[in-house]
């Protein structure tokens, strides 16, 4: 049979990074579940194991029921019928087959019924259910708000959300307003105390929420009277069952048809506080959205992965001139390019997911004991490069899902404008993946200041710092010689001191620190597997070419020159 995780080298390649072993200690807490529970792990070869195990039922379950199901989700979508959301039949069969199997909540603590997966694994989990349906991917990865109750949640919360997760309910992140898009802290759906039901009520519309009627929500909402910023906002858990919650419409979407967007109307419906009030947007909303983009860099990434084969095997079928396709220049080099940058978006996806790991591996372990100085400064350092790294993986990895969906359609030629091929749906579906959880630009903004602070520098300096193989040097110079470029683009542009110009070469300045990232992790990647030896090269190639139009565009372009630009401001539209 076919199974989506075992048909993937790549997969168990970044599962045996040599920092895994690290993360499970941590995970585990020094393994003492072993005593409590009969199926936690003893070591660190059993919890590998035990991931390898899910990871092949997760990837059984993808390629033969929810991949299977995919065209016909596509096709007919979910429905409202009293306020309520029922989905499409096969989103129903995905959602029982995964619940059945016992795979939700694998991240959570045992305590609540998870299986304490790591953040690697749990991400792998994500890139293959959208590799195998993009618009299901959703559904499956807002599980990523019980890990926000988990972390900010009280107690009495967790006792009671958590093992519902893990049981399989369903979960959703209600942020987004008619006016509030991506200005969060104009977020005005009221939460006011009701004295007498010693609850909050909510009261008040959403729009845009995926997988909306689900059965527990998190909700941003304004509950501090007369306040119109960020600090008037709190976080709150809500529970379906209170039936407080009506789904006015679904969203009629270009693609991810599967996964039901959409607005709502809250009518006095009880809540609880989630931590402390007004932090609500600026503590715990952010790292819900770290979490989210991570999970959308795992989304692109699976993306990636379908429409490259897709590509490759209309490639091999498709006989023109009396030969395949892909003995043609102009197809092979199209997916050679294409393979170096699924290759690439992965290896960050990972880097990011391991960062993650850790620092959130430290920040549990702090509850239970003070952490060592060393510790503390691990933690941090951990942070602060996931901090950097999940903008950066939430840019490329989604406009790269973009791009292969594209050069594989291309490849298709006509066939792929028709719905006879998956290719035009995977198409439709990759289109989102810049847009929501923040647009590019957005990821851009998030990651400038890494750039201006030389943060960005000296993590390229540490990639640099990496013992190489002897045939790989000459991949490791070029990078220095891009990286030397790099330092002096951002030195002529941060020293004018005019925030209007760093903010107009901003992307040209994030996306060239991360063409030399990218690059490396390939090449690190390629002395544990000569595998990724010749995407490295074949990245390096494309990342020097686009580096150098950037380095050339910054490098005559003068402060005076923005004029030119912002004269489309003052032009009226008739």
């Amino acid at each position: 049979m076919a199974n989506f995780y075992s048909d993937n080298k790549d997969l168990k390649f970044h599962l045996g990074h040599p920092l895994m072993n690290r993360i499970v200690e941590l995970k585990e807490k020094g393994f003492i579940d072993r005593d409590r529970y009969d199926y936690a792990p003893v070591n660190h070869e059993d919890a590998l194991d035990s991931y390898d195990r899910t990871l092949e039922i997760i990837g059984d379950i993808c390629a033969n029921i929810i991949g299977p199901n995919a065209e016909g989700v596509d096709h007919e979508g979910p429905q409202v019928i009293d306020g309520h959301v029922k989905y499409a039949k096969g989103t129903q069969e995905n959602h029982d087959a995964l619940k059945q199997a016992g795979l939700y909540g694998i991240s959570l603590p045992r305590e609540y019924g998870g299986l304490n997966l790591a953040m690697v694994p749990y991400v792998m989990a994500a890139e293959i259910v959208s590799r195998a349906d993009a618009g299901f991917g959703n559904i499956w990865g807002l599980q990523d708000c019980a890990e926000t109750i988990h972390e900010f949640a009280s107690k009495e919360i967790k006792d009671e959300y958590l093992p519902r997760v893990s049981k399989g309910e369903t979960c959703s992140m209600d942020l987004t307003e008619p006016d509030a898009g991506s200005d969060l802290q104009s977020v005005m759906l009221k939460a006011s105390w009701d004295e007498k039901q010693n609850t909050w009520l909510l009261n008040g519309v959403k729009r845009f929420i995926t997988n909306g009627d689900a059965d527990i929500k998190l909700v941003l909402a304004r509950s501090e009277e007369g306040t119109k910023d960020a600090r008037g906002l709190s976080y709150f858990v809500y529970d379906k069952r209170h039936d407080k919650v009506k789904v006015r419409r679904i969203e009629n979407k270009l693609g991810i048809k599967g996964s039901p967007t959409c607005e709502l109307v809250f009518s006095n419906a009880p809540a609880k506080l989630v931590g402390d009030r007004r932090l609500g947007l600026i503590k715990y909303v952010m790292s819900l959205m770290n979490g989210a983009r991570l999970g959308v860099g795992a989304q692109s990434v699976g993306i990636c992965e379908a429409a490259y084969r897709e590509a490759l095997k209309y490639a091999n079928d498709r006989v023109q001139f009396g030969k395949a396709i892909i003995n043609f220049p102009a197809v092979y080099e199209m997916l050679a390019l294409m393979k170096a940058k699924l290759h690439a978006s992965r290896s960050l996806l990972y880097e990011t997911a391991r960062y993650v790991d850790i620092y959130k591996a430290y920040g549990f372990l702090a509850e239970d004991r003070k952490l060592s100085p060393e510790e503390r400064q691990t933690e941090k350092a951990a942070q602060k490069t996931a901090d950097f790294l999940t903008p950066l993986l939430k840019l490329f990895s989604s406009e790269y899902a973009n791009s292969l969906a594209y050069d594989s359609l291309q490849i298709h030629g006509g066939s792929g404008f028709m719905k006879d091929y998956p290719i035009e749906r995977i198409y439709r579906d990759a289109r989102i993946t810049t847009i929501y959880e923040g647009t590019s630009q957005l990821q851009v903004v998030a990651a400038i200041r890494g750039i201006t602070t030389g943060f960005a520098l000296n993590k390229i300096r540490e990639y640099e710092a990496t013992p190489f193989n002897p045939e790989h040097e000459y991949i490791k110079n070029r990078l220095v010689e891009m990286t030397d470029a790099y330092a002096e683009a951002v030195e002529k542009v941060v020293s004018v001191g005019n925030p209007e110009y760093i903010d107009f070469h901003a992307r040209r300045l994030v996306e060239m620190a991360g063409y030399i990232i990218l690059t490396y992790l390939l090449l690190i990647d390629a002395q544990r597997s000569n595998d990724y030896a010749v995407s490295a090269d074949i990245f390096l190639k494309h990342a020097a070419s686009e580096n150098s139009l950037r380095y050339s565009y910054i490098m005559s372009f003068d402060v005076k020159d923005l004029g030119l630009f912002k004269n489309v401001t003052t032009e009226n539209v008739a």
